[in-house]
């Protein structure tokens, strides 16, 4: 489905215990108001904020369990 400017909107794709696939490129806007990029064409959002990358995935949620 196109957007009015013509591009196709991003996919996400949350995973079970893990991060949020995007299809990239990317601007992610921060609690604090910043913002990071990133021009890959996939991108995997930390979604259990323990990454050391924050807000990207770094796979640090295989290491420890949920409370």
């Amino acid at each position: 489905m196109p957007t009015p400017s013509g591009e196709r909107p991003r996919r996400t794709t949350p995973t079970r215990d893990g991060p949020i696939l995007v299809e990239g490129p990317v601007e992610v806007v921060l609690s604090d108001g910043s913002t990071v990029t990133s021009d890959r064409f996939m991108v995997a959002l930390c979604a259990c904020r323990r990454s050391r990358t924050y807000p990207w995935c770094d796979t640090s949620h295989r290491r420890k369990s949920r409370e």
